[in-house]
């Protein structure tokens, strides 16, 4: 049986519980919406969830958007729930073509996309067979894929709603022109902003940061 592409646009979903068991399963609970407050952002049009189905079970997600008033994309999380199925490929193959149809509708030309991107280095080594979604494997699959990280002490509120500040992650940049070495810093805070509108608590080291990063004309694209 192929993979199938299916859009989660109510926390009503049947396969939305199997998706955000699966994220429980990845990610840390700070980097985890709750489950009951997924259900307004998924009435959103602008934020696309969509999940990688074979047998009934969700075995890959990806979250996603594209802003054209910055003529940026952010790619929120990418899961590979199983090795050697193609699932990765699958979901940045059916995302690309989504963000181009995203991109030609509102007219205008995408710059790149933004990510956030785990250190490997704070995750520690590997335990037994490496798997596909362990900070090392996949940090080094987007700079593969053109990622390149801005040279900031990054830092993000956490998604759990209470305020706590999240380190251990490079906010990165895919720039459409390969040869592009820095961002127009108010591209970057103009974007975090709007990104993080939607947690009303955020700790006194993200606005710090903001803070600096708003005095700079530009900000360095440092390979991953």
């Amino acid at each position: 049986m192929s993979l199938i592409y299916h859009k989660i646009a109510s926390a009503d979903d049947p396969y939305f519980a199997k998706m955000h068991r699966l994220m429980g399963e990845v990610f840390p609970p700070e980097e985890v919406l709750a489950y009951e407050l997924w259900r307004e952002p998924l009435l959103d049009p602008t934020i696309h969830v969509y999940v990688a189905i074979l047998d009934d079970e969700v075995v890959g997600a990806t979250e996603y958007r594209y802003r054209p008033e910055f003529q940026a994309a952010m790619t929120d999380f990418t899961i590979v729930g199983r090795p050697g199925l193609g699932i990765g490929r699958f979901l940045l193959v059916q995302r690309e073509d989504h963000l181009r149809r995203l991109e030609a509708e509102s007219g205008t030309t995408s710059l790149g996309m933004f990510a956030e991107i785990y250190d490997p280095a704070l995750a520690g080594p590997p335990e037994g067979r490496v798997s596909p979604m362990h900070p090392a494997v996949r940090r080094e699959v987007l700079s593969h894929l053109g990622f390149k990280k801005l040279d900031i002490d990054y830092v993000h509120p956490s998604w759990d709603h209470e305020g706590k500040a999240v380190r251990g992650l490079d906010f990165c940049f895919r720039p459409t022109d390969a040869s592009r070495e820095t961002l127009p810093a108010s591209l970057a805070s103009g974007f975090l902003r709007w990104y993080y509108s939607a947690l009303p608590n955020k700790p006194q080291e993200w606005h710090d940061m903001m803070s600096r990063l708003e005095a700079r004309e530009a900000v360095d694209l440092l390979p991953i």
